[in-house]
């Protein structure tokens, strides 16, 4: 690596992860009511996103939008923001985006994006998500498994199940490309 591109690479790392945050402001709120958590475009972008950046910078780029919405910059579902929000109980779903960042991101490096293991890396994430934010819910609603499965988890089977066959398809077209143009490197 010469001179010119250890210092070029961290500034095109940044832009990337600065992208990726605006991605998720802008696209957040954008949201379907169905109950407690709604229909959004989130995982589809944080899948994106791991392509994109990898599991440390796709964490970074996650915690940059959900620290805006809690600091009251109303990016989540509905154009809402605070920290009410993002401590409330589907907060944890917020949260669990950390998880799916960091676990998916992982098993995507780990095995050099190889399609099969991309898709496991979201499912696993995506279930830790489901877990982590559901545990949240019951305890904040003080409810039971089966009400915050069948409000929470199950109306998002098939669409996340969607988005992850959609993000293994574009994902890795985006990042061949993003290589080919010297964008992003392994």
């Amino acid at each position: 690596m010469n001179e010119e591109s250890a210092t070029v690479f961290p500034i095109r790392q940044l832009c990337f992860v600065a992208l990726m945050s605006a991605v998720m402001c802008l696209l957040g709120p954008l949201a379907i009511p169905i109950g407690p958590v709604p229909i959004s475009a989130m995982t589809l972008i944080i899948y994106l996103t791991m392509y994109v950046l990898g599991m440390k910078l796709a964490t970074v780029s996650c915690m940059i939008y959900l620290l805006l919405g809690f600091v009251g910059v109303p990016v989540f579902a509905g154009y809402t923001g605070g920290a009410a929000k993002l401590l409330g109980a589907t907060g944890g779903y917020l949260v669990g985006y950390i998880c799916l960042t960091l676990i998916g991101g992982f098993i995507m490096e780990r095995f050099s994006y190889k399609r099969i293991w991309c898709i496991v890396g979201m499912v696993l994430g995506t279930v830790v998500l489901y877990a982590f934010g559901t545990v949240w819910f019951m305890i904040l609603m003080e409810c039971g498994l089966g009400y915050a499965l069948s409000s929470c988890v199950v109306p998002f089977l098939i669409g996340d199940l969607a988005k992850i066959v959609l993000a293994e398809l574009v994902g890795q077209e985006v990042r061949k490309r993003l290589k080919a143009a010297n964008l992003i490197c392994e």
